[in-house]
């Protein structure tokens, strides 16, 4: 009596007549056809054995087994006589000495052999093809498993579920998630910018989604934005500065205005002397407003001579010419001064227009005697 082979046996009826298989496995999946791994073969040929003649059983545990002797005559007869009982007990040791444990969060080697749009069938070695849903195909939301997964092909997963009767679910998502992660991290640590889709506001902020993931812009952190214009904002696109990166909590926290006020002081540069408009006067000082950009003019720094109350000397809507004293791009802050622009200490409070016509000539005059300095101390 001829051998079958391994192929032949891990094949159905139907497969081997070319005809496509329906015929229903675990958890009413089917599992399509081709070549599984070693565990599933035998699994394969235990459920064919069951409607086949009494002495194929003999037949399927000979192919299984490394490798098969040529029988006999003698040898068919007397595996024909083999107890049924004994049979079985043999392919039981057969199928434990292929036998693996699963666990959930195990990462998996598989090989997609059927991908249909609900989700893929993918052998990893179980009694039974584990599934990975469409749900669990990509960080990015996609209609059809079929948009990122083919057939023949390996990829690795991770295990989600594991239920009785062989029942073994998969996931892509979570081992794309995990690298995900890891870039977020690296991006918050070279202080990246990136871009987010606005989905959705509050009183409190934006809801943001970049790379497949949410995360929240807080209404201080939104340049230029007032509360109640909030939901102006959903479904524009900002940048973003990463604030806070946080995975066990699945948590995203961005910043806006850092992004925005990075980019607008990119031509800016200590020593400069630059337009601007008052925004807001308060008892420590002014912020104004030079070009996207709102640095702090000290009470301090407005004159040389002292000045009690600022409101007294300037108003919001007040256009200067200020110098930039220092700047925080990490922190977005700039800091000004139009007390080195006075051609003589007061004028601030005595003629300011003055200081405005004459900005830039004291600005350089400024910038001479500092690099004075420095030529003498460097001596």
């Amino acid at each position: 009596m001829p051998v079958a082979s391994i192929s032949e046996l891990t094949m159905r009826p139907c497969c081997r007549s070319r005809v496509p298989c329906s015929s229903p496995s675990v958890s009413s999946r089917a599992p399509g056809c081709g070549v599984l791994s070693r565990r599933s073969q035998l699994t394969a040929c235990r459920l064919a054995s069951s409607s086949r003649p009494r002495h194929s059983l003999s037949t399927l545990v000979a192919a299984v087994e490394d490798p098969p002797a040529q029988s006999t005559s003698g040898q068919d007869e007397a595996e024909e006589e083999l107890n049924m009982d004994e049979m079985y007990k043999r392919f039981e040791q057969l199928l434990d000495k292929y036998d693996y444990s699963f666990k959930v969060g195990d990462k998996v080697d598989g090989h997609i052999f059927r991908v249909d749009a609900k989700g893929a069938f993918v052998d990893v070695g179980s009694k039974a093809p584990a599934y990975c849903s469409v749900e669990e195909v990509s960080v990015a939301k996609v209609d059809r498993a079929t948009q990122v997964l083919e057939s023949d092909t390996r990829r690795e997963f991770e295990i989600v579920y594991v239920g009785r009767d062989t029942d073994i679910q998969l996931s892509l998502k979570q081992v794309e998630m995990q690298v995900l992660w890891q870039r977020i991290r690296q991006l918050k640590e070279e202080d990246i910018t990136v871009m987010g889709k606005v989905v959705g506001s509050n009183r409190g902020g934006l809801t943001v989604e970049t790379m497949g993931l949410q995360g929240f812009v807080p209404g201080s952190h939104l340049a230029g934005a007032r509360v109640e214009d909030m939901e102006e904002h959903v479904g524009k696109t900002l940048e973003l500065k990463f604030l806070e990166v946080d995975e066990e909590r699945q948590r995203l926290v961005f910043s806006n205005r850092r992004a925005s006020t990075q980019a607008d002081m990119q031509g800016l540069n200590v020593g400069d002397v630059v337009e601007g408009v008052v925004q807001s006067v308060k008892p420590y000082g002014a912020f104004v407003d030079i070009g996207g950009v709102n640095g702090l003019l000290h009470i301090s720094q407005i004159s040389h001579d002292r000045i009690a109350n600022v409101e007294n000397v300037l108003s919001a809507g007040d256009k200067l010419k200020v110098m930039i004293l220092t700047q925080d791009r990490e922190r977005g802050r700039v800091s000004l001064s139009t007390k080195k622009l006075e051609p003589t200490p007061g004028d601030m409070l005595r003629d300011p227009a003055l200081v405005y016509a004459r900005a830039e000539e004291m600005a350089k005059s400024f910038k001479e005697r500092v690099a004075q300095v420095q030529a003498q101390e460097a001596q």
